[in-house]
């Protein structure tokens, strides 16, 4: 069982989504809950936390992943590249090589490596849109994580996921029950035994047509609009943002 686990990515990695609070940053996450499983059976378990909300890939590689290798984990999620991927104009191809040099260097280090595929928006107007440079990416992530020998957790495949209940009013990252969900991906892709369950959400129920566009217009308003502007000035949601766990320690 792990040790020292190191989290590197961005927002999904952060928590964003997930208030907390009584938490670094104010969001627990997903990272978080593995951590708090991890940490319940192994005093020594030491646990860091180096994602940034609104990171691309390149800068999360060349400013997070010297930092992880320096703490010397043996245990080590990586997740990059969803931001890059709603860019339109983004090369996946050579997008992927920085990436795949990266899974090298922590799988040579000896440390265990998580990825992740992307989820499969097709059930969101906005993530339908970027479904095919999605599916490119996850097999990447695929062949990657055959090649170097790291372990999968495939969120395309957790349609369970597809469930907007699941996420947060800003339609980009998930909620608390949401991050539940892959902290019980994790564990269970790692063979770690744990006590997390699932929402019982029951059924989803299809508001009415006006109340669906009413909600479109605050969305669009309150998220959408905001985000466009940072993206206009040049601007990240990371700005002035430091990790929420630079250093290993117990959890």
């Amino acid at each position: 069982m792990s040790k020292r686990l190191v989290a590197v990515g961005d927002s999904f990695t952060e928590g964003v989504g997930d208030d907390d609070p009584a938490s670094p940053n104010g969001v627990r996450g997903w990272a978080d809950r593995v951590a708090e499983v991890l940490a319940a059976t192994d005093e020594e378990f030491r646990y860091a936390n180096l994602a940034v909300r609104g990171k691309l890939l390149r800068p999360i590689l060349a400013e997070q992943l010297p930092a992880a290798l320096d703490l010397k984990p043996d245990l080590v999620t990586l997740y990059a590249g969803g931001n890059d991927l709603m860019r339109p104009k983004v090369d996946i191809d050579a997008l992927m090589v920085p990436y795949e040099d990266a899974v090298a260097r922590v799988t040579a280090s000896g440390a265990v490596v998580v990825l992740f595929t992307g989820v499969d928006g097709v059930g969101d107007a906005l993530f339908r849109k970027m479904r095919g440079r999605v599916a490119i990416y996850n097999e990447f992530v695929r062949e990657i994580a055959a090649r170097h020998g790291a372990v999968l957790v495939d969120m395309w495949s957790m349609r369970q996921l597809r469930d907007r209940r699941l996420w947060a009013p800003d339609r980009l990252h998930l909620n608390s029950l949401g991050h539940q969900e892959v902290a019980i991906a994790v564990l269970d892709a790692l063979g770690t035994t744990h006590s997390l369950s699932r929402a019982a959400l029951g059924p989803a129920e299809t508001a009415p047509a006006h109340l669906r566009r009413r909600e479109n217009l605050r969305w669009a308003r309150e998220h959408a609009l905001p985000w466009l502007g940072r993206r206009l000035r040049g601007e990240s949601s990371g700005d002035n943002i430091q990790a929420k766990r630079p250093d290993l320690g117990p959890f």
